[in-house]
């Protein structure tokens, strides 16, 4: 390669990386065209944060009934009426104290026939975000197996893995232990 080549070859390759180097940064909104507004009060109307938070204690007016033992209902879904079940870390095998949870989600579909499941797995920050939507998977399908076993239809119970996403990171050893968990979530659609 001669000196012309390969000074047209380093003044071309100059080029392409001071091209693609000045890209223009995208221009962030002002607060106060976002739906919450500098200070919380935009579009929602629900003044400061403070008002917000209030806001969600009175979920009634979104359609969300709380219940005061923890439990929420809309028109789709049932939250917190069946204890979730408890996963070892690492494992997603149903503990023999667990089985009575899914024994109770079996018994209230009995009364219930038009209702089904949703069981969401859930894991611990630790682990990368892939492992821990599989290990969910599995720590969900190892629920609907169980459930099945018991005369629950298949047909009745969906899963999903929600991984990691909800687990704080650094949590203490009580914290990460209610993460790894599959949820009990009743439809009733």
């Amino acid at each position: 390669m001669n000196l012309l080549s390969k000074s047209l070859s380093f003044a071309l390759l100059s080029a392409v990386v001071a091209l693609t180097g000045c890209v223009k940064k995208p221009q962030r909104p002002d607060p106060s065209s976002t739906v919450m507004g500098q200070n919380g009060s935009g579009a929602l109307g629900m003044g400061d944060a403070g008002a917000f938070n209030n806001g969600l204690a009175d979920q009634s007016a979104a359609g969300i009934e709380a219940r005061p033992d923890g439990v929420y209902e809309d028109e789709d879904k049932i939250t917190g009426l069946l204890g979730p079940v408890y996963f070892d870390f690492n494992l997603f095998g149903i503990k023999e104290s667990e089985r009575p949870k899914l024994q109770a989600a079996k018994e209230y579909l009995d009364k219930n026939p038009q209702h089904h499941l949703l069981l969401e797995g859930h894991c611990d920050w630790r682990g990368t975000a892939e492992y821990n939507l599989g290990l969910g998977d599995r720590r969900a399908a190892a629920a609907k197996k169980y459930l099945t076993t018991l005369g629950v239809p298949a047909s009745k119970i969906e899963i999903v893995s929600k991984g990691d996403i909800d687990a704080p990171e650094n949590a203490s050893d009580a914290d990460m232990a209610k993460d790894r968990r599959a949820e009990i979530i009743i439809l009733k659609k």
